[in-house]
């Protein structure tokens, strides 16, 4: 695989979403590396460094909002660009706000939509760009 777009660590607690969100990323070139919760997340977005997170919000042990709050808490980690990709209730958007999640995506979720966020939350690169959720309601598309 050449030339790697970046690294995106996926968390999701469905194996399922997790292996989809994967091979959409490989496709276009990104590298990405999976936890199934948020617990996970923290112990493995040391280790792997990743360029942007993707977080589910209903999960174990530690939900997605909360892993996105301690995220930004962390010096190594607070600038890190965070999307969140999940069947979100407006309430759970505007918590996604206040923590300063960069970017939302619903499920279910066109795979161009997906990539294209991730290259948008790459190009952020640590730039406070504030959260700029794109909340598309559109299911017109198969």
């Amino acid at each position: 695989m050449s030339g790697v777009s970046g690294r995106v660590l996926v968390v999701d607690d469905s194996e399922a979403i997790r292996q989809l969100i994967r091979v959409n990323l490989e496709l276009e070139g990104f590298e990405v590396v999976t936890a199934a919760d948020g617990a996970e997340c923290l112990e493995v977005v040391r280790r792997v460094k990743p360029d942007v997170v993707t977080l589910d919000v209903v999960m174990p042990r530690l939900d997605g909002l909360r892993t996105a709050a301690r995220l930004r808490a962390t010096p190594g980690t607070s600038r890190l660009p965070i999307a969140i990709v999940s069947a979100c209730t407006p309430a759970d958007l505007d918590l996604g706000e206040a923590v300063g999640v960069d970017g939302y995506l619903g499920k279910p979720f066109d795979p161009a939509d997906l990539v294209a966020l991730v290259r948008r939350l790459m190009a952020m690169d640590g730039m406070p760009g504030g959260f700029r959720p794109e909340r598309t309601d559109r299911t017109d598309r198969g």
